[in-house]
C-alpha cells in the first residue's frame, strides 16, 4: 500500500477530523455513532483490537445494527494471522482520509487506542517490518525466560532504547527488541519523533466521567460481553492464542480458565479488575495531551457545539 504519511497535495485546510478518545467502557461507540449521524459523515476506528475480524465480543465491536447506521472504516478488516502495527495504520486511515474529505467537511476517528491516534494525528515513525521468527523466538523465550533476559539483550544493543521504553512493560520491551534484530539497527535509529503536520484541522474530544460511574459501566459491559459468548469465542480462538493480537484483557483471563487455572467466576473477576486497569492506564495517556477537550458522554450537544465552533 503506498505510503502516504507525508503532507497530502490536497487542500483540506476547512476539513475537521475528530478524534473521540476515553477509557473503555464509556461509549464511544454511541457517541461516536450519534455524531456521524449529526455531521452527516462516517467513521474510522482507532481500536486496535477492532481491526481483527475474528474478535467480535471481547473488543465490543460495533454491532450489525449500529454498522447499519453509520459507514466504518478499519474494523473486521484483517485476520489476526495477519501482519499490521501502528505504521499501517497510519497509512490506510490517510487514504480514508483523503478520500473522505473530497466530498465530507467532518470525519471522525474513534477508539481507546492512544498510540493509534497520535499516529493519525502526529505520524508515526517509519517502523522496518519484523522477522515472524524472530518474534517467535523472543515470545517464547519471553514465556520461559521472563523479562529480565530480554531487557539485558535490549541493555546490550540498544542502550538509548533501554533507558527510555517503560522497562516493565513487555510489550514495549520485545517490540524494541524485535525491531533491533530483525533490522540489525538499534530501536532507537528509527525513532525521529518528528510530528508532521496534516492537511486538515484536528477535533480533539475525550470522554470521562467519575470513577464510581466507569467502573459500573465497565462491570456491566463485561457481563454483557459473557452472556453474549464471550467464553465460545475465545473457545474458537484456542489454536491462535500466541498470536498478539489475543494477548489483551478480555481474551487472556478466559484462556486462563479454560487452561484450568481457576473459575469462570474468577475469569470473569479478573476482566472487570484488568479493565478497570486499562481505563486508568489509557486515562493517564490521553490526560498528557493539552489539546484534548473533555467532556461527559452525555454531553453531546456541547460536544457537537464545540466541533462545530472549533476554529471559528
Amino acid at each position: 500500500m503506498e505510503n502516504i504519511s507525508q503532507n497530502s497535495t490536497v487542500d483540506n485546510s476547512n476539513k475537521k477530523l475528530l478524534t473521540l478518545v476515553g477509557p473503555t467502557g464509556i461509549g464511544k461507540t454511541s457517541l461516536a455513532i450519534e455524531l456521524a449521524e449529526r455531521l452527516k459523515t462516517e467513521i474510522i476506528s482507532a481500536d486496535s483490537r477492532q481491526f481483527y475480524k475474528e474478535l467480535k465480543i471481547g473488543t465490543a465491536t460495533p454491532t450489525a445494527a449500529e454498522l447499519s447506521k453509520v459507514k466504518h472504516h478499519l474494523i473486521g478488516n484483517i485476520s489476526i494471522q495477519d501482519y499490521y502495527n501502528v505504521y499501517l495504520f497510519e497509512n490506510d486511515a490517510l487514504q480514508i482520509t483523503e478520500q473522505l474529505f473530497q466530498t465530507n467537511n467532518y470525519l471522525i476517528a474513534a477508539g481507546g487506542s492512544g498510540l493509534y491516534i497520535d499516529a493519525l494525528c502526529n505520524s508515526i515513525d517509519d517502523i522496518p517490518d519484523v522477522d515472524d521468527k524472530i518474534r517467535n523466538d523472543l515470545a517464547e523465550r519471553f514465556e520461559q525466560e521472563g523479562i529480565e533476559s530480554l531487557r539485558f539483550d535490549l541493555k546490550r544493543l540498544d542502550p538509548l532504547s533501554y533507558d527510555q521504553v517503560d522497562l516493565r512493560n513487555p510489550k514495549r520491551v520485545l517490540r524494541a527488541l524485535e525491531v533491533t534484530l530483525s533490522s540489525g539497527k538499534p530501536y532507537s535509529s528509527f525513532r525521529t519523533s518528528i510530528q508532521k503536520k496534516r492537511p486538515f484541522n484536528i477535533v480533539k474530544i475525550g470522554l470521562n466521567m467519575n470513577r464510581e460511574e466507569l467502573y459500573k459501566r465497565i462491570d456491566l459491559r463485561v457481563d454483557t460481553m459473557i452472556n453474549e459468548g464471550l467464553v465460545d469465542e475465545v473457545k474458537s480462538l484456542l489454536p491462535f492464542r500466541k498470536q498478539n493480537a489475543l494477548n489483551t484483557v478480555g481474551y487472556k483471563e478466559i484462556f486462563g480458565y479454560l487452561d484450568g487455572g481457576y473459575s469462570l467466576e474468577r475469569a470473569i473477576e479478573l476482566i472487570k479488575r484488568n479493565s478497570r486497569r486499562y481505563a486508568k492506564r489509557q486515562l493517564s495517556w490521553f490526560n498528557r495531551d493539552q489539546e484534548i477537550e473533555w467532556f461527559h458522554p452525555g454531553d453531546i450537544d456541547l460536544i457537537e457545539h464545540h466541533v462545530l465552533n472549533f476554529g471559528v
